[in-house]
């Protein structure tokens, strides 16, 4: 999914068409919050096979690229007409007052911002928004569907397929939703980083100003009188908003560096680097879900290397890790795509083949004839985890993981070729359509 702007303010923000995946049983949102603007559609329609062909018109690609903007979302989406219809659905947005209200419970815990910034909608806060009366979550009757079509369906299958891509930006990115409700992104953590600052302030006069903080003084302890002058420590402020991106850290290549052998150049590469993975290390850190998380498997040097290839995408970087790895070009450039399309796991589906259970071959199979338009996908051929589709310049890699990777021939080397899925089905599919 590809964002075409990224705002400062409220102003709109267009995400490109997404690919379709015809004969995929996945639902269209799998975020609760996805799951609730779907139930806000799906109890507000006055006809369920309107909802139907919206469904399969989204999964079809028939829906372009989805402007999303305070109050409404639009898009065209391609019906049986030759020019394809206008599509909109507008929700009510909140009042200064409402956002105000909001605002306050965001900032009340440092967990909320982070969980936002990890692309979740905390719980909590839906709840305690509702309780006060402000209605994040759209709820029967809160979408106002229309169409430049000349079906007076509410909603008609176009407007219904808008709003079925909508969860699916919705499941992506929770600030969709408060974009709707009427504040972009930026403007929100600028005014979230006020209100902390704030709070920090007031804590701090509050506990400056509480005086000597009295401890007891035992008889005949001559030490008493000098506890007892000490005043409390103010609390600690709560974390500050996750910066936007990681520091560059010092310029050290036009620098006077001594002549130490070590390379300029270098060191400002790790240093970007450490830095990179520092504030991807506090964002899981400020996460909601921090404590489930194992820590992650220390990686090899050449993994480590393609990480730094794929994470830093410069010539001269490629170019001095391939001439000390060891391998080719092709090879590092190959392993830099899987890294960028899932890490580590992704680089073991491009190095190491591997034997699965056969029964997890099998249902794999089942599901994805029964997920094809017509119960017939193309026919592969199989060895270990790799299956070729015949005809074709194609090929389906299972990972370790239990999920599914794209693979495109080219010039006879296999090429990985997108992001990995656990439906088979909506690799193949996306991976043929390309």
């Amino acid at each position: 999914m590809t964002r075409r702007s990224r705002p400062g303010t409220s102003a709109a923000r267009t995400f490109e068409a997404l690919p379709p995946t015809k004969g995929s049983r996945a639902p269209f949102a799998e975020s609760w919050w996805g799951r609730a603007w779907l139930r806000s559609l799906e109890e507000s329609s006055l006809d369920s096979g309107r909802l139907s062909r919206g469904r399969t018109y989204a999964r079809g690609g028939a829906v372009g690229p989805v402007t999303i903007a305070p109050g409404s979302a639009a898009a065209p989406v391609q019906g049986s007409h030759r020019t394809p219809y206008r599509s909109t659905v507008q929700v009510e947005q909140l009042t200064d007052r409402q956002w105000d209200q909001l605002l306050d419970m965001i900032a009340e815990r440092a967990a909320n911002i982070a969980a936002l910034l990890d692309g979740e909608m905390p719980t909590g806060l839906a709840d305690d928004a509702a309780a006060a009366g402000v209605p994040l979550l759209p709820g029967p009757r809160d979408l106002d569907p229309g169409c430049s079509c000349p079906d007076w369906g509410y909603p008609c299958k176009h407007a219904a397929a808008l709003c079925y891509q909508v969860a699916r930006l919705l499941d992506h990115d929770p600030f969709v939703l408060l974009l709707l409700r009427g504040r972009g992104e930026r403007e929100l953590m600028d005014e979230l980083g006020r209100r902390n600052t704030a709070r920090a302030s007031a804590a701090s006069a509050a506990a400056a100003g509480a005086g000597p903080a009295a401890l007891p003084a035992r008889p005949g302890d001559p030490a008493g009188p000098t506890f007892a002058s000490r005043t409390a420590l103010p609390p600690l402020p709560g974390p500050p908003p996750l910066p936007d991106r990681p520091g560059r850290g010092p310029a050290l290549v036009d620098s006077a560096v001594p002549e130490s052998g070590l390379d300029p150049a270098a060191l400002e590469l790790l240093a970007v680097d450490a830095a990179a993975r520092a504030h991807h290390l506090l964002a899981g850190a400020l996460g909601a879900r921090h404590t489930d998380t194992a820590p992650p498997a220390p990686l090899t040097e050449w993994q480590d290397a393609v990480r730094l290839a794929a994470t830093h995408p410069t010539l001269d970087v490629f170019a001095r890790i391939a001439s000390n790895c060891g391998r080719t070009p092709d090879e590092l450039a190959a392993a830099t795509r899987a890294w960028r399309h899932g890490g580590a796991a992704s680089l073991d589906v491009l190095e190491s083949p591997w034997n699965p259970p056969a029964s997890h071959l099998k249902r794999a199979r089942e599901a994805l004839r029964a997920d094809w338009a017509d119960g017939r996908p193309p026919r592969l051929r199989s060895w270990r985890n790799r299956w070729t589709v015949e005809g074709h310049a194609a090929q389906l890699r299972l990972g370790r993981d239990g999920l599914w990777y794209p693979y495109t021939k080219d010039r006879g080397t296999w090429w990985p070729a997108g992001p990995p899925d656990a439906d088979p089905a909506v690799v193949l599919s996306t991976l043929l359509a390309a």
